[in-house]
């Protein structure tokens, strides 16, 4: 099992935070391993469910992606399934000047010898890009 988490302080209000990460195609935006979202579908919880493609170092992995947790503004969690499986949460706080968002992925690399060669590797690939992710998110809601 992999897991990465970080935080961010953005100059605005949890809100606005949330609802920036509630439209997944703000997810590719700031997400750069992101190359598709598609077949996009509501849930009765207010989330939504679709499918994706994450591109992993050189490897296009497709996936399927079902909000579990849709609370605003604090919480945005899914459950991950198809070629990673496990779980990406936003927790959004807000604080004196404005929102802390801390970005955390929980999953599992396909193939049990592999994952053991390149954990560490991935482990660091994707600790940079939940960093991107949370830099561009910061950029495009502070630019707004």
């Amino acid at each position: 099992m992999v897991a990465v988490s970080d935080g961010i302080a953005i100059d605005a209000p949890p809100e606005t935070v949330f609802e920036y990460l509630d439209e997944p195609a703000n997810h590719r935006t700031i997400t750069p391993a992101i190359t598709g979202i598609s077949d996009i579908e509501p849930l009765d919880n207010g989330g939504k469910e679709l499918d994706f493609t994450y591109r992993m170092v050189a490897v296009e992995i497709e996936g399927h992606l079902v909000q579990t947790v849709h609370e605003p503004p604090t919480c945005h969690r899914f459950r991950m399934d198809g070629g990673l499986s496990g779980e990406l949460t936003f927790d959004i706080e807000a604080t004196d000047d404005g929102s802390w968002v801390t970005y955390t992925a929980e999953y599992t690399i396909p193939g049990q010898v592999i994952a053991k060669v390149i954990e560490p590797f991935v482990r660091r690939y994707n600790k940079g890009e939940l960093e991107s992710t949370l830099a561009n998110l910061k950029a495009k809601i502070e630019a707004a």
